[in-house]
């Protein structure tokens, strides 16, 4: 195989964080070894021979790894921090409106579920800190895998206190609701959980 597609191979295995991110640092590092060869090449070196200069003129993989998964799971952290503000806020609204119905219709909210619900605000609350944060040149080490753990908490959070909610609302009057909350649900629950995960696949590579 040619020797920069192996490299540029071995590196994108070795990496972890947003797929576009990742794509295009991939396809900036191909083109810089696909400059150097044509460099090299017109230096008057072979090809392979040029190709393997390139490649030892940009490191190892294991050399150029570090830097780039660093960068991404800053924005992988950030990406994190976003769903969270996007996902929680909808369900806080949802979970609300259910609750007002339920005190229509004589049914007091659920201490449980809104205790799970205070849980899932604060993860935003602390998404919200996490993009400010993650704006500054220098980020604190701690700060992905806290928020992968943040996000985790949330996720775990919102079909508990969807189920609490609908456990006391009466069903035959409440299900064109309750079918939405848990429609809304399972898309934020699905999407924050993945993101979380690879947040903290980010952090374990990156510190």
């Amino acid at each position: 195989m040619n020797p920069i597609e192996s490299y540029v191979d071995e590196l994108e295995a070795d990496l972890r964080g947003p797929a576009r991110i990742k794509a295009r640092m991939i396809r900036e590092i191909r083109d810089g070894l696909a400059d150097t060869l044509d460099a090299r090449l017109e230096a008057g070196l072979p090809p392979e021979a040029a190709a393997r200069d390139a490649v030892r003129e940009f490191g190892t993989p294991a050399e150029v790894a570090p830097s780039c998964q660093r960068e991404l799971t800053v924005a992988q952290t950030r990406h994190t921090a976003f769903a969270l503000l996007v996902t929680v806020p909808v369900l806080l609204g949802c979970w609300r409106l259910a609750w007002t119905i339920g005190r229509d219709q004589g049914i007091p909210p659920s201490q449980t579920a809104q205790l799970l619900a205070a849980i899932a605000g604060t993860a935003a609350v602390m998404g919200c800190a996490a993009l400010l944060i993650t704006r500054r040149l220098s980020v604190p080490d701690g700060l992905p895998i806290v928020m992968a753990w943040t996000g985790t908490a949330a996720s775990i959070a919102m079909p508990l206190t969807t189920i609490a909610v609908a456990t006391a609302l009466p069903l035959a009057d409440n299900w064109p609701l309750l079918l939405i909350i848990a429609a809304g649900t399972l898309a934020a629950h699905s999407a924050l959980a993945n993101s979380a995960k690879t947040c903290r696949e980010c952090a374990a590579q990156a510190w």
